[in-house]
């Protein structure tokens, strides 16, 4: 009689299309906020094995334009590929020491097929490997999902930290009062413009302040548009360009690890966003995402690309602006692509001064742990030994974050695990919650409720802290 959709047949949010221009707009936020983190690990890579810069330049166009199609297998998937989440992909940081090992140890030439062939590897090792790999959803309960999206997000706040002083330590204005200032400016803006913005503006207040901060530091005289005048205007990444892939034990087993590294940190990440945007990530879910994942990494060689996995600052994202539609996220690999393939038009985005990224991330990248204290919440943390286990989780976690060199004489091969706050702390609160809660648990009676995923019973997934004040009932989230 009211003519509103019965409540059965009303789409949920995630699977909601939006505007045209509010799904490019909304879409073009999402690149902005992790197109440094896409071409950070070939602009490592390509020096490490011989490359000049215009080669290194196309090794970035390349990563763009996988990353685009990882994103899109995750968001829109096919057959049981595809998380279906707004999960965006993207070049993962954890393959980057044992890549450069590997360009260091191969003649020039040569080091780039032994890599492209060791991701393939491990790719196709990993979708073999992705309905058995699913299955630990079992283990990660409210006291491990909230201890390891919160660790998600302190993690990353050093890289924002990194990009407020300028991104590079060996440059001389490393740390100015300039590059700080800049920051911090931007800082100000997206709080200023998500406090006094209503609607669509509001939940694009991060590009808006990226747009803003970068326009203010034009005159400042840290936006460069040296790139802009040498980029070409269309630049495809021709298949194998590097040469064939080449297949090496060593460097197979190393990416092998590697992959398994970014799995449990995709797991972790799609049971956090899961939680965000209100449709947990089950056991389906996870391995289909996780399908995604190496399906993009076994593919990425051909297009000269390297490993994908979750980038967890888009979580952040998405948690500010509650925008939750995947085909948003869709919209962003597009751009991607066309990104990858037009370096005039990546050339554009990465105007963006990294102290004006950086201002922003502090925003994104502390949503995330904040997301994760309010999960916490929901983990009985005063009964049993959950509060020992997440006191010991995070403390592990910290580590590679608070004294990066603490692992520096240990095997170079334990580092791509150890240098991970977000997996050791994971293995550590997945074990102890085994530990304290299960085998060890001295009584049906003492023995807490850890509300594990799937379970009827367990607490609701709690409010964000970007879901109105305190003491506010938990508004519905804007689409």
């Amino acid at each position: 009689m009211t003519g509103q959709k019965p409540e059965g047949d009303r789409k949920h949010p995630v699977d909601e299309t939006l505007p045209p221009l509010k799904m490019f707009t909304s879409g073009l936020q999402h690149v902005a906020a992790m197109y440094a983190g896409v071409v950070a690990p070939p602009m490592i890579v390509g020096p490490a094995c011989g490359l000049s810069a215009t080669e290194t330049a196309f090794l970035m166009g390349a990563s763009l334009f996988t990353a685009g199609i990882a994103t899109l297998l995750q968001t829109l998937g096919f057959w049981k590929v595809g998380a279906k989440l707004p999960f965006v992909n993207g070049v993962s940081f954890a393959g980057v020491t044992p890549m450069v090992a590997i360009g260091k140890a191969q003649s020039p030439g040569h080091a780039l097929p032994i890599i492209f062939g060791a991701v393939i590897v491990a790719g196709v090792l990993g979708f073999l490997l992705a309905p058995y790999f699913s299955k630990l959803v079992r283990f990660f309960p409210p006291v491990v999902t909230g201890t390891v999206i919160t660790l998600i997000g302190v993690s990353l706040l050093p890289v924002a930290f990194n990009w407020s002083q300028g991104g590079n330590p060996q440059a001389s204005d490393y740390g100015s009062l300039t590059n700080i200032g800049m920051a911090a400016l931007t800082f100000v803006i997206v709080l200023v413009l998500r406090r006094v913005l209503r609607g669509f503006l509001q939940q694009i207040a991060i590009l808006l302040g990226l747009v803003a901060g970068t326009l203010i530091a034009i005159p400042v005289g840290i936006t460069h548009f040296a790139a802009l005048g040498k980029a070409s205007l269309i630049g495809f990444p021709t298949p194998f360009h590097f040469g064939a892939p080449q297949f090496d034990i060593a460097a197979i087993v190393s990416m092998c690890i590697v992959m398994l590294v970014c799995m449990t940190e995709s797991t972790a990440d799609m049971l956090a966003l899961g939680k965000i945007v209100g449709r947990p990530a089950d056991e389906r879910t996870i391995e289909g995402g996780l399908r995604a994942d190496t399906l993009g990494t076994a593919l990425s060689p051909l297009f000269n690309g390297f490993a994908n996995s979750a980038f967890a600052q888009n979580i952040g994202l998405v948690a500010m602006t509650k925008v939750r539609s995947r085909y948003v996220v869709a919209t962003g690999g597009l751009i991607l692509i066309v990104l990858g393939l037009c370096p005039v038009a990546a050339s554009v985005i990465s105007l963006v001064p990294l102290p004006v990224l950086g201002g922003a991330g502090i925003v994104l990248f502390g949503s995330v742990a904040a997301s994760g204290i309010q999960t916490l919440a929901s983990a009985a943390m005063e009964k049993g030994d959950n509060a020992l286990i997440v006191a010991a989780a995070v403390g592990i976690g910290l580590i590679p974050i608070a004294a990066p060199d603490f692992y520096h004489a240990l095997p170079k091969d334990l580092l791509v695990v150890l240098d991970s706050g977000i997996s050791t702390g994971c293995l550590v609160a997945i074990v102890l919650n085994l530990a304290f809660n299960h085998f060890g648990s001295r009584d049906a009676e003492t023995a807490p409720d850890t509300g594990a995923p799937g379970d009827p019973e367990a607490a609701p997934p709690p409010r964000l802290a970007t879901e109105g004040g305190a003491g506010e009932p938990a508004a519905a989230p804007a689409h």
